[in-house]
Formats: structure tokens, sequence, C-alpha cells
């Protein structure tokens, strides 16, 4: 089995990932929408954790990104229905991109914080 074959295999079937997973519809919308908006967008699927359910997190290509619940049959279903390319992150990791994002918003509100508090 390959590393996307899990996740490409429900949307083979034709359902919808996000109707028939357990995103809600307004979730769904919101990541149609996202996909739609940015350039580049990657899925990356986080597995369950005891607080939550599996979770996708959309990769733009500057490194702008959103996480949304999606639920196991959800996340099998994302990539046919986004039409992005959808990775485990426990195979491949975060890119590095989206760690350059943070730390780019890190540094814009740590200036803005010292420009409000008057330091140069």
């Amino acid at each position: 089995m390959g590393l996307l074959d899990r996740f490409r295999s429900g949307a083979a079937r034709g359902g919808s990932a996000l109707r028939g997973g357990m995103a809600s519809g307004e979730d769904a919308r919101y990541l149609a929408e996202w996909v739609r908006t940015h350039i580049g967008v990657e899925g990356y699927i986080e597995p369950k954790t005891t607080v939550t359910d599996v979770t996708v997190v959309l990769i733009a290509a500057d490194g702008e990104w959103t996480r949304r619940i999606v639920g196991e049959r959800g996340a099998q279903r994302l990539a046919g229905d986004l039409r992005i390319p959808v990775y485990d992150v426990r195979k491949t990791g975060y890119p590095q991109r989206m760690r350059d994002y943070d730390a780019r918003r890190r540094a814009e509100r740590k200036r803005a914080l010292d420009r409000d508090l008057g330091d140069p």
C-alpha cells in the first residue's frame, strides 16, 4: 500500500470526504474555500489523539496553514474531494515552509508589540 492509497481509497468510491466523514458542513465549506483561495495547498493528516479526532492541516505554498477536525472517514476521502495531495504527517512530518511561516508571524507580532510599547 502506497503512502496516499489509504486516503485515496475513499475518493475512488465517489463519496464526499467531508460529508461522509465527521467534519461539519461548515468545516467542509471552510476547507474547500481555503483551498480555493490559496496557492499550492497540500493536506497533512494528523492522527487521532486522546483530545481530538483525526485532523487535517492544510498548508499553502507560502507556509500559511489551517487545521480542522475531519474524522477518520473524512481523512480517507479528503484528497479526492479537495483535489490536493494529502500526506500522513507521521510519515512525512510537516514541511519547513510551515515552520518558516510561523517564525515570520512571531517576528511580526514581536515587532508590533515593541512598536506599541515605544521600543525602537
